[in-house]
């Protein structure tokens, strides 16, 4: 069983609206930190933002404050990333990722568990 799926990804113009989704199972999501990175081809993986258990406590990547809202769903065990205003250079393979009962961080080697990805390609 895969812990993490994620959906939601495609193509789409500049300007525009995308809804990312991850579905979790297999360990324990509602005491988990959740949190999305990106890695754009030829690039380093870059932090995306991060979401506590309680989905009071989020932070955000600098290139995407202000236009990407992270949230989460305890019931349903899903983590969503609302991104508007999308620029060409937020194309890039979106990964959900996992840090069973830590906290929100910014850093990618806290998490344990990573998705597959979903690739988000934005034309300008």
């Amino acid at each position: 069983q895969v812990p993490l799926v994620e959906s939601g990804g495609g193509l789409v113009q500049a300007g525009g609206s995308l809804r990312l989704s991850c579905a979790a199972s297999g360990f324990t999501f509602s005491r988990s930190a959740m949190g999305w990175f990106r890695q754009a081809p030829g690039k380093e993986r870059e932090f995306v933002a991060t979401i506590g258990w309680g989905g009071g406590t989020t932070y955000y990547g600098d290139s995407v404050k202000g236009r990407f809202s992270i949230s989460r769903d305890n019931t349903e065990n899903t983590v969503s990333l609302q991104m508007n205003f999308l620029k060409s250079e937020d194309t890039a393979v979106y990964y959900c990722a996992a840090f069973p009962f830590g906290r929100a961080t910014r850093t990618a080697e806290q998490y344990v568990y990573w998705g597959q990805g979903t690739q988000v390609t934005v034309s300008s």
